[in-house]
């Protein structure tokens, strides 16, 4: 059989096992891959690829970064960095129209900058603002939207754990990748919070204002922020100043995350026990999704896939920026149905060649592809943050959370827009490093 149909039918029975069997991606992926590598070159250079491809994976020094930046964000957590932000925003913002939710969504950002994963970004959020927001009689539509919607903010805004394993998927600085997240994560924000601000002037009962705060209430509140913009000082000043490599700056900000709670006591051995216990958890699951689509990747490699797909596509009589734009519609579809992690790791194989030959930067097509693809986390059928979300008020319908988080989606759309016509808003400052 031709190789290349074989790695056609491999990519479809990839989906069929995941979405009909709820098998986890990262074994489904190593399991389909093994046995394709198999079939294609043979089955002692299939055990040979396994053991080299787990020991390469899980040898990595590279990896490090990953469950230091996810303690750091757990300690952050356990600790209430996240109620204090968000106190600290509520007392700037809850006083206007839609400022409950305006407040969530900066917290969102402000936690997201320290904790990197949207998904925990979700959960915690979730916790402390749908309370205050059913409090002040919002409407569930946009209480619910602002929380999911701001979550995603997790992967977008540095340091993001997807931007670290696409840099060492690609071999790119993993520090450069962070300052060029930056400006399109708080472009994200800004967006968002015109979103919520268009939303209460349409709709003012969506949103009413909640009491107002004195001038020195609000001051009295900045204590609140200040953890986080120390931390995030740390690392990506140290970053750009060139004092830490990125697995060094991950190791510093968990181990002053570590000394602020423990001077504030404000973590007790309980909670530090958690934090330790929920890292260990969240990187095992992404090193086996690491590991399984690193042997899946191998699989496609052998039957030539993605280069007779990247000669196809480029082969097409249209303009370079349209193929752009069709690779950005099939990771929007493709981050519907799937892990947004899992999703990069098996087509960067395929696409990355394919745009950095047209001559894009890669740098600028990694953060592109991280922004559309974190859609996928809130809309349908997977949307595994708006699942969150919705599990956190169960009295309120899915359908009408997936609604609130519809209003956003323009945020998306203008955000994308403006990083491919402007490309410079990504690559702007890492070329200041």
């Amino acid at each position: 059989m031709d190789p290349v149909l074989i790695g056609l039918l491999g990519i479809g029975l990839l989906l069929v096992v995941i979405f009909v069997t709820r098998m986890p991606v990262g074994f489904a992926m190593g399991v389909i891959g093994l046995v394709g590598f198999a079939w294609v070159i043979g089955p002692d250079a299939a055990r040979a690829m396994l053991g080299t491809e787990i020991w390469n994976v899980f040898s990595s020094y590279g990896l490090t970064v990953i469950p230091l930046f996810i303690l750091m964000g757990q300690i952050c957590f356990h600790s209430g960095v996240n109620r204090r932000l968000y106190r600290s925003a509520y007392a700037w913002m809850g006083q206007i129209r839609g400022g409950v939710a305006m407040a969530t969504v900066l917290a969102c950002a402000g936690f997201a900058a320290i904790c990197g994963s949207n998904t925990a970004t979700a959960a915690t959020m979730a916790t402390v603002a749908l309370p205050e927001m059913k409090k002040y009689k919002y409407n569930d539509i946009l209480s619910t939207g602002s929380v999911a919607a701001g979550s995603t903010l997790g992967v977008v805004i540095p340091p993001s754990v997807v931007l670290i394993v696409i840099g060492l998927q690609t071999g790119q600085s993993i520090g450069r990748l962070f300052w060029g997240g930056m400006v399109p994560g708080l472009l994200l924000t800004g967006l968002f919070l015109a979103t919520v601000y268009a939303l209460c002037r349409r709709r003012p009962d969506w949103g009413p204002a909640g009491p107002a705060t004195t001038l020195s209430e609000k001051i009295r509140s900045l204590p609140g922020s200040i953890e986080m913009l120390v931390l995030f000082g740390l690392v990506m000043g140290g970053l750009f100043a060139g004092l830490f490599t990125p697995t060094e700056a991950g190791a510093a900000g968990a181990a002053l995350a570590l000394a602020i709670s423990c001077v504030s006591r404000r973590l007790s051995f309980k909670a530090f026990c958690l934090a330790v216990a929920d890292t260990l958890r969240i990187s095992s699951m992404i090193m086996v999704i690491v590991t399984g689509a690193v042997i899946f990747g191998r699989f496609l490699a052998v039957t030539r896939l993605p280069f007779k797909a990247a000669d196809a596509v480029a082969g097409l009589p249209v303009p370079s920026w349209i193929i752009v734009v069709l690779v950005c519609a099939i990771y929007a579809l493709g981050g519907m149905v799937m892990d947004a992690l899992a999703l990069l790791l098996v087509t960067i194989p395929i696409f990355f060649p394919l745009v950095t030959a047209m001559g894009y930067d890669p740098l600028w097509f990694g953060v592109l592809i991280t922004v559309v693809t974190t859609m996928g986390a809130i809309t349908p059928p997977v949307g595994v943050n708006t699942f969150i979300v919705a599990s956190m008020v169960p009295e309120v319908p899915m359908h009408r959370v997936f609604s609130g988080v519809g209003y956003f989606m323009a945020a998306y759309a203008v955000c994308v827009a403006l990083m491919m016509l402007f490309p410079g808003l990504v690559t702007f400052l890492p070329r200041l490093m």
